[in-house]
């Protein structure tokens, strides 16, 4: 019986750990390029990024807010840049998250993606169009 509490005991610590260690992704980072900052954030079971600053946020005229004029749905080219959700559907498994989608308002495409940390501070993101790949690192905003 003491076997099976103790090994019932270190199943839950692990499967707790590993909840709190998932969630160390919500924060705010700095894309590769530096022009814009995603908050990632989490809803369910699942965790999103949205698009919190950018860079240049305002047209040439200074006053107008960029937005997702690249979109293929017509009716979202309107939609401001900041606010805009690009990373979606994100689950953690096996020790990264995985089986999400990021969207890249500079062509309007959506990309199969995962993410992973390395160290504290960085975050790499991996997009997928078919057997094509990009990784790119993300660093944590303070």
């Amino acid at each position: 019986m003491k076997k099976i509490c103790c090994s019932v005991f270190i199943l839950f610590s692990i499967s707790v750990a590993q909840a709190q260690y998932s969630d160390v992704i919500i924060a705010k980072w700095l894309s590769g390029d530096g022009d814009g900052k995603i908050e990632v954030y989490k809803q369910g079971n699942k965790y999103y990024g949205k698009l919190v600053w950018l860079k240049e946020p305002f047209e040439d005229d200074g006053r107008t807010p960029k937005v997702d004029d690249e979109n293929p749905d017509e009716s979202k080219q309107n939609q401001p840049l900041i606010g805009l959700v690009i990373l979606k559907n994100f689950e953690f498994k096996e020790g990264f998250w995985q089986e999400g989608s990021i969207y890249d308002p500079a062509n309007g495409r959506t990309y199969d993606c995962e993410m992973w940390l390395d160290g504290n501070d960085k975050l790499k993101i991996r997009g997928y169009w078919g057997f094509v790949h990009r990784t790119e690192t993300w660093t944590r905003s303070k």
